[in-house]
């Protein structure tokens, strides 16, 4: 790992340079990537321009891990990340409600994590969900990397669902990735851009067992390095009630369009490489409906 850790004292601005020539190798290297990407953005209407970019930002995304998993402190953070309609937020950790924090595929959603611990993290500390790595080196560096002051983890499994539905309950946050593809039996069939989605419940079961409050958080990667903007957007609780697979469904059906709105403020930061559309095992997905494609988008922050 003496690679890894000399990597993260680089400069941020030179990470995100190689990173994005990382990104497009990778986007050259790989058909079935560059048909993915193609494919899921083209469903949810996105331009030429925008997907370039996300070849790009995906890069970055993989080149600035190990300055913020081995290098970025709290001073570090505080300078860098600038946050952008917080008060919903500010005036829920006053008031001390469990808290599930959605961010989806999108931006530096590894740093807005950190960023939450950085503000918030000394009052109501943070549990994520994360999918550990497949070889055992790797995965050993991933979780002490990740392990941080008021940060707890909670791998992809039925142990893991147990701690993260005990945290709210002990009126902490914890952080999902919305749009990662849960395994079969945990998620429900929701239109995402249009197309059959795989979709989590586990958001849906947290908010419904503890009366949490939802937002959603989009970490925007700045130009040349200069840092993070995070903005928060609150997701009504009320809208993800009722635990039939009908009630659940439609639940699902209001986070993917919520996620939708997000990743279309700024859509050449969204992953759209990532295999949302991926069929778990033994489940059957529905016929798409026939959905266009969004007819425009929400200007983004820059």
């Amino acid at each position: 790992m003496f690679i890894v850790r000399w990597i993260s004292r680089w400069p941020l601005a030179l990470l995100h340079a190689v990173g994005g020539l990382l990104g497009w190798l990778v986007w050259l290297s790989s058909p079935t990537y560059r048909r993915r990407l193609r494919e899921n953005a083209e469903h949810a209407g996105v331009d030429k321009r925008d997907q370039r970019r996300s070849i790009a930002e995906s890069g970055r995304m993989v080149a600035e891990l190990p300055w913020l998993w081995l290098r970025a402190d709290e001073r570090m953070l505080t300078d860098l990340v600038e946050w952008v309609g917080a008060e919903p937020l500010d005036r829920a950790i006053d008031e001390r409600r469990p808290l599930v924090i959605l961010t989806p595929h999108m931006g530096a959603f590894e740093v807005s994590a950190r960023a939450y611990v950085t503000r918030y993290g000394a009052r109501q500390p943070l549990t994520v969900l994360y999918r550990p790595a497949r070889q055992k080196a790797l995965r050993d560096f991933q979780e002490a990397a990740r392990k941080q002051p008021m940060m707890a983890t909670a791998p992809a499994n039925l142990a893991g669902v147990r701690q993260m539905l005990r945290a709210p309950k002990r009126r902490e946050t914890v952080g999902l990735l919305p749009d990662q593809v849960p395994p079969r039996g945990q998620g429900v069939w929701a239109p995402f851009f249009g197309q059959p989605a795989y979709t989590m419940t586990l958001a849906v079961r947290m908010v419904q067992q503890t009366d949490a409050n939802c937002f959603v958080l989009r970490c925007s990667r700045l130009p040349h390095g200069r840092g993070y903007r995070v903005h928060v957007t609150p997701l009504d609780s009320a809208l993800l009630a009722g635990t039939d697979l009908a009630a659940q469904t439609a639940a699902a059906t209001v986070m993917n369009s919520t996620m939708e709105n997000v990743i279309l403020q700024e859509p050449g930061q969204y992953l759209w490489g990532y295999n949302r559309y991926k069929q778990p095992r033994e489940t059957e997905a529905p016929e798409a409906a026939a959905a266009p494609a969004p007819a425009g988008r929400a200007k983004g922050t820059e």
